[in-house]
């Protein structure tokens, strides 16, 4: 099998603030991490490996401190890792960021001489809950897709089956491949790396892309700001009001009755 995972290094969002004048992110001092539901897709990317053999390829885009994301990818098990990066891309939307992407999987394509079988992404980044570039991968290639993954069932030359959660519970679809699976909070939570693991993804050779690298796959139209049609207006926090009312009666039918009139009245009911 061969099997691509697209990973994002993004701002640990406990540590996040936001700045009151300009309203947007306060990134400077902020810890990166991993993205969590990235995790949970190499997680079933590197099960997929153990039951069917293979390779997996990381692949990500972002300035050269994202490569952080992909040594912690090489450390727990990925064989290779790829950073899409590039000042033409900065800015890139979610549109823009997934055909991005879908030309570097075709620059590596080329390269391999083989195509993906498998297209791993977490279901959404932290940092943008978008949950948009999954899905739009599978568009630019052409390629089936199943979302909100969360176990593969089975794995099988030119086809898996993936258990998806719904809103009633479960399904289990079966795709051909190759496919784009995105992943969500599965009950495997990501492998650690091994002492020995982690010192060899620390001197990891990690091969960048360039928009010169693309020059055939891809038109800079669609990439980076001009490419972006995603338009943030505003970024804030909300704000809470903290104000507790006790209502005690002297018996649970009357404290009832205030209680209704009181949510009435502030038209929460």
């Amino acid at each position: 099998m061969n099997i691509l995972v697209c990973v994002k290094q993004v701002p640990d969002t406990t540590a996040v603030k936001i700045d009151p004048v300009t309203n947007t992110l306060i990134r400077d001092g902020v810890p990166s991490i991993l993205n969590p539901f990235d995790g949970f897709a190499l997680e079933m990317a590197l099960r997929m490996k153990e039951q069917a053999g293979g390779t997996v390829t990381l692949l990500s885009m972002g300035p050269a401190q994202a490569e952080s994301a992909l040594r912690d990818g090489l450390a727990v098990g990925a064989d290779e890792a790829f950073l899409v990066s590039g000042r033409e891309f900065g800015g890139s939307d979610t549109l823009a960021t997934s055909y991005i992407l879908s030309c570097a999987v075709k620059v590596l394509e080329a390269q391999k001489g083989e195509k993906f079988d498998v297209i791993f992404c977490g279901k959404q980044a932290i940092d943008g809950d978008t949950g948009q570039v999954g899905p739009e991968m599978a568009e630019h290639l052409d390629y089936p897709q199943i979302t909100y993954a969360t176990e593969m069932v089975s794995c099988e030359a030119g086809k898996v089956r993936i258990r998806k959660e719904t809103a009633d519970g479960y399904d289990v679809l079966e795709t051909t491949l190759p496919a784009v699976i995105s992943v969500t909070k599965t009950p495997f939570e990501l492998r650690f790396p091994t002492v020995k693991k982690r010192l060899a993804a620390n001197r990891a050779q990690i091969v960048t892309i360039t928009p010169q690298d693309m020059e055939e796959q891809i038109d800079l139209t669609w990439a980076g700001l001009k490419g972006s049609p995603t338009k943030v207006k505003k970024s804030f926090t909300p704000q809470h009001n903290k104000t507790c009312v006790l209502v005690e009666e002297d018996s649970l039918s009357v404290s009832a009755v205030k209680l209704v009139a009181l949510l009435s009245d502030a038209k929460k009911i």
